[in-house]
């Protein structure tokens, strides 16, 4: 064997070497190439999930949000239907007049007289328009006397400084005492609700 074929056989097994790494980098780099476009896709899936999760909860979060403002409005709403039922029941109570509001009157002092002792000296406070009215029903009093104003639709407020007793019996207090115990009701009506 001469130097040159021992020269060619090196070259051509380097050749064939040199080939077979190529081959074998190539191979390399197209896994690589996969796996890096596999990897892109799998992260292009998530951010695309991770896109809709998030739209989906700002969607939830402003159908909450929308859903709550609605009933607030409603709320308000119906808070308001209500403060003008009241203000309507109170102009009607305020003007009560006549036989009826004497009647009234009267049983709100009668009421109010059961918690002072016999011959106290009692002021009785009620509305400026109604103060010949309550002295006429104070008439029928011992130791009663119609003392001054108090801001109210109507009734009295009945106090002795020797007892020490208030007796609230306006029209305000009766009317405020009926509005709670009945404000179920009223609202039900009011808004068709069924209890």
């Amino acid at each position: 064997m001469s130097l040159d074929t021992v020269v060619e056989d090196i070259r051509d097994e380097a050749r064939e070497r040199a080939k077979e790494i190529r081959d074998d980098a190539e191979q390399r780099a197209d896994d690589i190439v996969a796996e890096a476009e596999a990897d892109a896709d799998d992260i292009v899936a998530e951010a695309e999930a991770e896109a809709e999760r998030e739209i989906e909860r700002e969607r939830e979060q402003q159908l909450s949000s929308a859903k709550l403002e609605a009933k607030q409005m409603r709320l308000e709403a119906r808070r308001d239907a209500l403060e003008d039922v009241r203000d309507t029941v109170e102009d009607r109570v305020a003007a009560i007049d006549g036989e009826e509001r004497e009647e009234l009157t009267r049983v709100l002092v009668d009421a109010a007289a059961d918690e002072f002792d016999d011959g106290a000296d009692v002021s009785v406070y009620g509305r400026a328009d109604d103060e010949a009215l309550i002295s006429d029903v104070l008439d029928d009093y011992d130791g009663f006397e119609y003392a001054g104003e108090h801001d109210c639709l109507g009734g009295v407020v009945v106090e002795s400084e020797t007892s020490r007793v208030r007796v609230n019996n306006t029209f305000d207090s009766v009317l405020e005492e009926v509005w709670e115990d009945e404000l179920k009701e009223i609202s039900a009506r009011l808004f068709d609700e069924e209890q």
